[in-house]
C-alpha cells in the first residue's frame, strides 16, 4: 500500500507544479484561477491520499476545509469577474 501511494503521491506533487507554472504564466485572471483551483483539488486529493496512507480520519476535517476554500474562492471570483465583464 505504501508503494501505490507513494507513487500517487508523487503524481499529484507533479500535477501541483505544473498548475503553479500554468498560474505564473497565465495571461488572463480566469486561467489563473482554474490553475488555482485545480492545484487545490489535487491538494484535497494529496490530504485524502495521506490519510489513507497513515490510516487515520484526523485529516478529514483539513480535506473538507480546502474543498470548501477552492469551492469557495472559485465561486467569488467568477462573480467578481462577471461583474467586471458587464
Amino acid at each position: 500500500m505504501n508503494t501505490v501511494t507513494s507513487i500517487a503521491l508523487g503524481g499529484l506533487f507533479l500535477s501541483v507544479s505544473l498548475c503553479l507554472v500554468r498560474l505564473l504564466t497565465a495571461k488572463t485572471i480566469a486561467d489563473r484561477i482554474v490553475a488555482l483551483d485545480t492545484a487545490l483539488v489535487m491538494i484535497a486529493a494529496g490530504v485524502a491520499i495521506y490519510s489513507v496512507r497513515a490510516g487515520t480520519q484526523a485529516y478529514l476535517g483539513l480535506l473538507f476545509v480546502a474543498a470548501l476554500m477552492g469551492f469557495i474562492g472559485s465561486v467569488a471570483v467568477a462573480g467578481f469577474i462577471e461583474r467586471d465583464a458587464q
